[in-house]
This record gives C-alpha cells, sequence and structure tokens, in this order.
C-alpha cells in the first residue's frame, strides 16, 4: 500500500543539486526506480536541496542508494535524511515512528494537532480559515454579532459582513453549515481560507478583499 515518504537530499552546493536533477530526471529515476505510473518517484528541488517523494520506504531508499552512488561518482558532499508524513498529526516524521493504530491512539494525535493549530493561530495573530457571512442589513450583522459573542465566538464586524475564524478546513466547513442555521434569513455564508493567511508572505495591507461584495 502506497504512503507517503521524502528523501531530503542536502549537496551544499546549488550547482551539484542541479547536475543530480538533471540525471535524476534524465535516465535513473525512470529507469531504476519506476516500475509503472502509480510507482513514480517524484523529485524537487530548491537551491542546493533536492526531495524525493515516494509511495514506499523501498523505493525511498533505492533514491538514496542511488543518489549516494551518483554523488560518490561525481565526488559530491552529500547528507540525506528520510522522513514519513504523518497523517493525523500533518508533518513530517522520524520513519521509525509507529503509526496510530486505535482509535484512541488517533483521538490522542488529533487532539495533538488541534492543539499545535491553535497556538499557531495564537502565534500568527489569525486563524488559518475563516468563514463569512453576508448579512441582508448593518442591523442584521450586528445582531448575529451579538448571538456570537453570547456563544463564545469571537468575530470581526464590517458593515453587513461577519467573520468567524476556524482553526482548520473542516472546523471551518462545520462552522459554516451551524451559521446557516443561525445567520439571519437572507445572508449568504460561506468558509474559506483566511485572507490573512493566503498574504501571509505579502507585504501588510489593512485591506481585507471581499470578493466584489458592495452596494
Amino acid at each position: 500500500m502506497n504512503d507517503n515518504w521524502r528523501l531530503a537530499v542536502d549537496l551544499h552546493e546549488e550547482g551539484h543539486a542541479h547536475a543530480l536533477s538533471e540525471r535524476l530526471e534524465a535516465t535513473e529515476l525512470e529507469h531504476d526506480l519506476d516500475d509503472s505510473f502509480h510507482d513514480r518517484v517524484v523529485v524537487t528541488r530548491q537551491a542546493a536541496h533536492l526531495y524525493c517523494y515516494t509511495g514506499t520506504r523501498e523505493q525511498a531508499e533505492r533514491a538514496s542508494r542511488l543518489i549516494e552512488s551518483l554523488a560518490a561518482e561525481h565526488g559530491w558532499q552529500v547528507t540525506m535524511e528520510l522522513k514519513r508524513w504523518h497523517q493525523v498529526e500533518e508533518v513530517w516524521e522520524d520513519p521509525d515512528k509507529p503509526l496510530p493504530e486505535t482509535e484512541s491512539d488517533r483521538a490522542a494525535e488529533e487532539q495533538v494537532l488541534v492543539e499545535r493549530e491553535h497556538q499557531e493561530a495564537v502565534e500568527r495573530g489569525f486563524p488559518e480559515f475563516e468563514v463569512r457571512v453576508d448579512c441582508p442589513t448593518h442591523k442584521d450583522a450586528l445582531q448575529l454579532v451579538e448571538k456570537l459573542k453570547g456563544e463564545g465566538l469571537s468575530s470581526v464586524h464590517r458593515w453587513k459582513y461577519v467573520l468567524v475564524g476556524a482553526l482548520d478546513e473542516e472546523a471551518a466547513k462545520s462552522l459554516a453549515e451551524r451559521l446557516r442555521e443561525e445567520a439571519p434569513a437572507g445572508s449568504t455564508v460561506k468558509a474559506e481560507g483566511s485572507w490573512q493567511a493566503a498574504w501571509a508572505e505579502r507585504p501588510a495591507n489593512p485591506f481585507a478583499f471581499l470578493g466584489g461584495l458592495a452596494g
């Protein structure tokens, strides 16, 4: 069964990484590592670093041996690290760390993920996702804000628009379903990635663009 494995390769010099990626893309990964389309090894490069993504540990280890051979042939200095994607915690973990097998194990790790996402949101100062409610009138929006406040939900209110933050996509969708029942009749409710999250790497901008909502 395919999983998600990542072999991180540090060649210390960008030119060596570029040369290795060309060798892998031209021949080795296609002929030595790939038996079928579903067993493809995906290679990406960032400066002096290469990342090989595979569906099995065996594939990743074969890629490691091949890269070691090429590095020795050309005299390249190389450092490699193998990681496995942890589906519950959503992080790259030690390849030998056991994955959760029981419902209680999965529940415990999901709680760890929720707590980590909450801490990250606190550190960022904004949530990763949000639910946007477009109320019919300004008065309707005020009433919704007061209702949410009574339920312990913080929100941002701008005229007839109300934004409510959520830790993740699933929480945002669940909140959106709930708000469709609670929002004033005629409201439009939409769950989406937050504007701040999408623009976190861009220069500061105080304006939240609401996709042509006006009037």
